[in-house]
């Protein structure tokens, strides 16, 4: 009975190449990962908000709201002259009609 040395060293030289080469696409997958969490980590981090227009108009409105005082001294002292001169009626109707309004919202009724 014959054995072929030739055919056995063939084989385990290609098994010792295939391993090699397991170990070498191993070493590189290693590496790449290793690329990857490093460009990971040191990578600045970068937040970002963005505010819808309805949002931005609000914003606006808000900041207008702030500036004005809530005061119209036009409107005063044209009252205050129609007084004055009595040309200024009161409605007592509607005043009346008001008076009920605003304390059915108060009162909920």
């Amino acid at each position: 009975m014959a054995i072929n040395v030739n055919n056995l060293n063939n084989n385990q030289v290609g098994k010792a190449a295939a391993e090699a080469q397991q170990k070498a696409q191993q070493g590189q997958q290693t590496a790449n990962q290793t690329n990857t969490q490093a460009a990971q980590t040191t990578a600045p981090r970068q937040d970002s908000v963005s505010l819808t227009q309805t949002a931005q108009n609000l914003n606006n409105l808000n900041k207008k709201a702030n500036n004005a005082s809530g005061f119209d001294q036009e409107k005063v002292d044209k009252l205050k002259k129609a007084i004055e001169s009595g040309e200024y009626k009161v409605n007592a109707e509607k005043l009346a009609a008001n008076i009920i309004a605003s304390e059915g919202k108060l009162f909920g009724l």
